[in-house]
C-alpha cells in the first residue's frame, strides 16, 4: 500500500518536526531577543517593498507562481536576517524563535489542505456530484442555488473543505466547464459563509478563544447574506451563459455510500477537534496541529475501505506550498502598528487581506481592541475572496481548476466580489451602526491569556 505508506510518513514527519522544535525551545528562549526599528524607503518599510514586489510577480507570472512565492520567501528572509532582525530576535535564533511561533498555523494549513484534497476527490468518486442536476433548479437558479449550498455548509465546515465539495459539485453539474468568475463567486460564498460562524473560520475561532461572545461574531452575518446576494445572482447568471447547467443526472447511477460516510467522517472529526480544543484543551491550538492531524487520522483509518486517490497529491503539493510561502511572507511583516479601531479601519482590513495572511491581522486586531467584532469577523473573513491567494479556500480551489491562478482574470470576471464586499459592509453599518468593544481587553484574564493572545503580547514586550 504505498499511497497509505506515503501518508504515515507525512504524519510521522510532523510529529517529528513538532518533537524537534519543543527541543529546540529552551534553547532559543535562553538567547537575547532584540528586534531592530525596520528600515524604510520613501516612508516604506522595505520589508513591504519586498512583498509587493513577491505579490506583483504572483499577479505578472500566474504560471510561475510557486517559484516566485518562493524567491520572495527567501529574499524577505536575508533581508531581516542581515538588516533588521525578527519579532523575537536577530539572526538566525529570531528566525528560529518566529518559525517556533508560526510553525502550528503552518502545519495545520499544509495537513487541511493536504488532506482536503484527497476528501473532495472521496466525494467526487462518491457520484453525489452527478446526482445534484436531480437537485438542483434549471438554468441560472441552480448556480445560484450551488453557491447558496457552499454558503451555508461554511458555516459549520472549514472554509477549505466548502469551497472544494462547491468546486467539484460545479464540474460535475456544468460538465467540467466551470467560469472563472464562477470559481470566484464559490470561494466568495465559503469565505461568506464562515465569516459569522465561530467554527466556520479559522480567525473567527481566534475571536470566540480570546473571549469574543459568539453572538458578537455572528452579526457578520447581517452584511454576509448581503454580499452574497450581490456577488452570487450575477456570477449564477455568468457562469448559466458560459455553460449551462445539467438539466437531468445520468440514469443508472449508484452512489458508493462507503466515500459518503468517509467524507462525513473527515468533516465530523475535524469540527469536533476543532471545538473540543477550543473548549477544553486551548493550550493545544498552539502546540499541535490538532484539526489537520484529526483530518488525516481518519484519512488513514478508512484507507482499508476506500483508497484515497493518491494522484491528486503532487499538484495539491505546489499549491499548498505556494501558499504556505505567502503566509510565511505576511507573518514577517512589521505590521504592529495598526491605525485606531474604527469602522474605516476595519474596512480597510478586508482589503488588506485579499493579500495579507488574515490570521496574524486578527490576532493583532485582537491585541489592539476597540473593534466592532462583527465587522472585523466580516471583513478579514470575506476580504480575501478578491484575490484568488487571498484565502485558502482560494488556493485551495485553484488546485482543482489551475486557469484560475490569474490575479488579472480573477479580477475581471470577479468583479462583483469587490463590490459586493463594499455594499455588504455599508449596509451592516447602516442597519445596525459602529459599536467598538471597548472593554475587550478589560475581560481578558492575563495570566490565563490564551495562546493567540499571549503570542502577541509576547511579542509586544
Amino acid at each position: 500500500m504505498p499511497g497509505r505508506l506515503r501518508g504515515l510518513s507525512l504524519l510521522g514527519c510532523v510529529i517529528a518536526a513538532y518533537g524537534l522544535l519543543a527541543w529546540a525551545d529552551t534553547a532559543l528562549a535562553a538567547e537575547a531577543t532584540r528586534t531592530v526599528t525596520p528600515i524604510y524607503v520613501l516612508g516604506i518599510p522595505v520589508d513591504f517593498i519586498l512583498f509587493g514586489l513577491t505579490l506583483l510577480g504572483v499577479a505578472l507570472f500566474h504560471h510561475h507562481t510557486l517559484y516566485v512565492a518562493l524567491t520572495g520567501l527567501a529574499a524577505i528572509t536575508l533581508y531581516k536576517l542581515i538588516f533588521t532582525g525578527f519579532k523575537f530576535g536577530v539572526g538566525l535564533t529570531g528566525f528560529a524563535l518566529h518559525m517556533q511561533h508560526e510553525w502550528v498555523i503552518l502545519a495545520n494549513l499544509f495537513l487541511l489542505l493536504m488532506g482536503f484534497a484527497l476528501l473532495s476527490r472521496h466525494f467526487e468518486l462518491s457520484r453525489v456530484p452527478d446526482e445534484m442536476p436531480a437537485f438542483l433548479p434549471d438554468d441560472w437558479k441552480g448556480g445560484l442555488a450551488l453557491l447558496a449550498v457552499v454558503f451555508i455548509l461554511s458555516a459549520f465546515l472549514d472554509n477549505i473543505a466548502a469551497a472544494l465539495i462547491g468546486g467539484t459539485m460545479a464540474r460535475h453539474v456544468f460538465r467540467g466547464k466551470v467560469h472563472i468568475g464562477y470559481l470566484a463567486a464559490i470561494v466568495a460564498a465559503s469565505n461568506a459563509g464562515g465569516s459569522g460562524s465561530v467554527v466556520g473560520d479559522t480567525t473567527t475561532t481566534m475571536m470566540w478563544i480570546d473571549g469574543i461572545s459568539p453572538l458578537s461574531v455572528v452579526e457578520a452575518y447581517v452584511a454576509a447574506v448581503v454580499a452574497f446576494a450581490v456577488f452570487a445572482i450575477p456570477a449564477a447568471i455568468q457562469q448559466n451563459r458560459y455553460s449551462p447547467i445539467m438539466r437531468d443526472a445520468p440514469r443508472g447511477l449508484q452512489i458508493e455510500w462507503v466515500r459518503v460516510w468517509i467524507v462525513a467522517a473527515i468533516l465530523i472529526v475535524a469540527i469536533g477537534a476543532n471545538v473540543t480544543a477550543n473548549l477544553r484543551f486551548p493550550a493545544l491550538l498552539d502546540n499541535i496541529p490538532v484539526i489537520g492531524l484529526a483530518v488525516w487520522v481518519v484519512i488513514l483509518a478508512a484507507a482499508p475501505l476506500r483508497q484515497p486517490d493518491w494522484s491528486v497529491m503532487p499538484e495539491t503539493f505546489k499549491g499548498t506550498v505556494f501558499l504556505l510561502a505567502l503566509v510565511t511572507c505576511a507573518s514577517l511583516m512589521p505590521v504592529e502598528e495598526l491605525p485606531r479601531a474604527s469602522w474605516q479601519t476595519a474596512l480597510g482590513l478586508g482589503f488588506l487581506s485579499a493579500v495579507f495572511d488574515n490570521i496574524p491581522l486578527t490576532a493583532l486586531a485582537l491585541k489592539q481592541g476597540g473593534y466592532d467584532w462583527g465587522y472585523l469577523a466580516y471583513t478579514v473573513g470575506f476580504g480575501g475572496s478578491m484575490i484568488w491567494f487571498g484565502s485558502s479556500a482560494g488556493v485551495a480551489l485553484s488546485n482543482m481548476y489551475p486557469e484560475a491562478k490569474s490575479v488579472g482574470l480573477w479580477l475581471r470576471h470577479g468583479w462583483y466580489i469587490a463590490v459586493a464586499y463594499v455594499i455588504g459592509f455599508f449596509v451592516m453599518l447602516a442597519i445596525l451602526g459602529w459599536k467598538p468593544d471597548t472593554d475587550h481587553r478589560k475581560r481578558v484574564d492575563l495570566p490565563t491569556m490564551t495562546p493567540v493572545a499571549a503570542m502577541v503580547a509576547a511579542a509586544s514586550r
